[in-house]
């Protein structure tokens, strides 16, 4: 019997329930999203589910790229729900991995590789919208945008970006990423980025004259001498948004099968102010024993 791995963007999911404009519990109503979240995808079907977070929210990334992201701009409100969510998910019987020195896209990639081994794995879902996570598509790995009911598979992230997922961190280190923190090249933009990768895959197989292109990109003559001048910027930023495979996760899938919360979840649901979690985790157990 074949079944499917569902590994959550934690972190991610506990920004979008913060910020939400019906959220009205700044102390534990992410928390409350992150863990309801979680369970709907139990009762949608998942079985094996796996959720990363930034248990701490600077990484040997930022030892890098001094200006890469780190915690000093989030809600005090916010940071204080990390340790919060992760104890909540694991009460309610989830398999979490809480990341210190690497982010939870590090362990988001580094479980999609594990699961991606095990032949009993029919895909591997990984769910978020972050477009540095479209490098670990393919094969059976898949990404779901579960906001927006988006799906993408190697083409659909082709269609996307304008490359396919294994040149992702090239694209990302020529366009920069303002949400982490690194500038890219000047005047690389998305359409050109895309139209040179799309031809030559990774940044060190761009020829460095313009001249030698086979693609034809506005400007190109000024593109290519930024990128010989600065090239190792770009292959540091390539670096950054590489996922490292290194991160700490579970060994083996059968760690992320779900069987139920644990025995200290209704204390932790009372606490955050929804007993009705327990309701609903105890109904998907149930449901699942006949």
């Amino acid at each position: 019997m074949t079944f499917d791995v569902h590994l959550v963007d934690g972190t991610y999911e506990l920004f979008r329930y913060h910020y939400a404009p019906n959220n009205r519990d700044p102390e534990f109503g992410a928390t409350r999203g992150v863990v309801g979240t979680c369970l709907q995808l139990l009762e949608g079907g998942a079985t094996h589910v796996g959720v990363a977070t930034d248990h701490v929210i600077e990484s040997f990334r930022n030892d890098l790229w001094p200006t890469y992201k780190d915690g000093s701009g989030v809600d005090p409100a916010l940071k204080a729900q990390f340790p919060l969510v992760e104890e909540a998910l694991v009460a309610a019987g989830f398999t979490v991995w809480p990341l210190v020195e690497f982010e939870a896209d590090d362990g988001l990639a580094a479980a999609a590789q594990m699961a991606d081994g095990d032949e009993r794995v029919d895909r591997v879902i990984i769910c978020t919208p972050d477009k540095d996570l479209g490098q670990c598509v393919r094969g059976k790995v898949v990404q779901w945008d579960r906001r927006q009911n988006k799906w993408f598979d190697a083409d659909g992230v082709r269609a996307k970006f304008g490359v396919g997922p294994d040149s992702i961190p090239d694209y990302l280190a020529l366009v920069g990423d303002t949400a982490d923190g690194y500038p890219g090249l000047p005047g690389w933009g998305a359409k050109s980025a895309a139209a040179v990768l799309s031809e030559y895959g990774h940044l060190e197989n761009i020829p460095a004259d313009a001249g030698d292109w086979a693609v034809t990109v506005r400007g190109g003559g000024a593109l290519a001498a930024t990128l010989q001048d600065r090239m190792a910027d770009a292959l540091l930023f390539r670096h950054i948004a590489t996922a490292d495979l290194k991160a700490p996760v579970s060994k083996t899938v059968d760690e992320l099968e779900w069987t139920g919360p644990t025995e200290v979840f209704p204390a932790i649901a009372e606490r955050i102010g929804s007993p009705q979690l327990v309701v609903r985790a105890r109904k998907i157990a149930a449901d699942r024993s006949v």
